[in-house]
């Protein structure tokens, strides 16, 4: 039978992780990727045996941390562009979210792919709504008929990889989005080579969100 003391454990462990993975993000932004767990469980308010109960090594942590920023704000970033009557706009806001979150957690990205913990199934939805809205688009003549579901992923870590060479926070990475943009526009665009090797090739098994 559940009591109320049982039930106000929870709640306390539930608050205790949110602390934890809200703490990581700060100390990842404010001191690299490599901060040390016991800084995190400080921040949070917490003693370190607290962190390992809850996230028994960085990894976890990191995955944690990570799936929360997607929640709050790459989730409901999917779910307005899905709902936007220009489908081109939507993808556009949406990569630029995307974009906007990497620059602002890339020191939360960066422990996860050191912990090898940043695997293709993070970005599974995002992804999916990326496809969506590029077949909505096309449909509506606003996309170039000839790109593939297949290109959407590399087009992002094409740009989430010009995050490791500039100042993240400096958005710089808005150039390239547009680059990326007018790739995809059909307005003068030009054959591309072939699909059916890259469609045959597996894709990869890790992106960087």
């Amino acid at each position: 039978m559940t009591t109320d003391t049982s039930r106000q454990l929870r709640a306390d462990a539930a608050r205790n992780a949110e602390r934890i993975q809200r703490a990581a993000r700060k100390v990842w932004a404010e001191q690299g990727a490599d901060a040390p767990l016991e800084e995190i469980a400080r921040h949070a308010g917490v003693g370190i045996s607290t962190l390992y109960r809850r996230f028994p090594d960085k990894g976890v942590l990191a995955r944690a941390a990570l799936e929360q920023c997607l929640a709050e704000d790459l989730s409901p970033a999917q779910a307005r562009a899905l709902e936007d009557d220009n489908p081109l706009h939507g993808l556009t806001t949406l990569i630029e979210a995307a974009l906007t979150l990497a620059a602002r957690e890339h020191n939360t990205l960066a422990a996860a792919r050191m912990a090898d913990s940043l695997t293709a199934d993070v970005a599974a939805e995002f992804h999916a709504t990326l496809a969506e809205l590029a077949r909505r688009s096309q449909r509506a003549g606003l996309v170039r008929a000839d790109l593939v579901p297949e290109d959407l992923p590399r087009f992002m870590v094409m740009l989430f990889s010009v995050l490791w060479t500039m100042d993240a926070r400096a958005e710089g990475w808005r150039r390239y989005v547009a680059f990326v943009l007018d790739a995809l526009s059909p307005t003068g665009a030009n054959p591309l080579p072939p699909a059916t090797a890259l469609l045959k090739h597996p894709r990869p098994d890790k992106f960087p969100i």
